[in-house]
């Protein structure tokens, strides 16, 4: 199986050529061009301190259609309960910066190293990158990032520093989406506690395809906000 070498063009092979684990190439940068040529086309980098750059496409693909979100009963009464108030895209760098400190099961490190956080924060700036937030008594206690292209948006890490945080994030967040249009969520690698929330697997090309459509419409364009805060 051949791995493609990224040079200075934003360009990339075509992801049907990826290895069965799904990686497709290495090398390149995390330009603006770059990352948003690679999330169109179904792609984004995962890798570690150093290591080189690292593109992935796998198949299948974990994602979530936002209509058939399925919000457990122990965390649909933490929500009712107010205990959270959700925001969007008012503490990006800290999203970020504490999903990449977040300890993972299973992982000595973490593959959002310094460039990744000053590439998305980059982009989080250009409107293309955003973040959900939930706060209690002023503290922010957990939160979603990621990269939004038309109708699709492509989910990064999430992080909690309080039980159940992350899980309010992600359903609020995916509550909010669904009310601006999106149609589906990227949800990158297939885990159990997505699954339980709705997600489902995709061929990868059905959900390229589902992407290239998605493309197609503003749903997701602009400066993002939220009309109530209660998560």
């Amino acid at each position: 199986m051949t791995i493609y070498r990224l040079f200075d063009q934003p360009v990339f092979p075509d992801p049907d050529e990826a290895d069965p684990d799904g990686l497709l190439a290495i090398g390149g940068d995390l330009t603006p061009e770059r990352l948003v040529e690679a999330y169109a086309r179904g792609i984004f980098p995962w890798y570690s301190e150093g290591s080189p750059i690292l593109w992935w496409s796998p198949d299948p693909r974990l994602a979530l259609e936002p209509a058939c979100l399925h919000v457990p009963t122990s965390l649909r009464r933490v929500l009712n309960s107010k205990r959270f108030r959700f925001t969007l895209d008012t503490a990006f760098a800290e999203v970020i910066n504490a999903c990449a400190r977040a300890p993972r099961p299973g992982q000595s490190g973490t593959w959002i190293v310094p460039e990744m956080v000053t590439a998305y924060v980059r982009l989080h700036a250009l409107g293309i990158a955003h973040s959900a937030e939930v706060w209690r008594e002023g503290r922010l206690v957990g939160g979603v990032y990621g990269v939004a292209l038309g109708s699709v948006f492509f989910g990064e890490s999430m992080y909690f520093a309080e039980s159940d945080a992350s899980k309010a994030a992600f359903v609020s967040l995916v509550r909010w989406l669904a009310s601006r249009g999106c149609t589906l969520i990227d949800c990158q690698q297939t885990t159990p506690h997505l699954l339980r929330f709705g997600a489902r697997e995709f061929s990868r090309r059905e959900f390229l395809q589902r992407v290239s459509s998605g493309l197609n419409s503003p749903a997701l364009s602009g400066k993002w906000s939220c009309d109530s805060e209660d998560a």
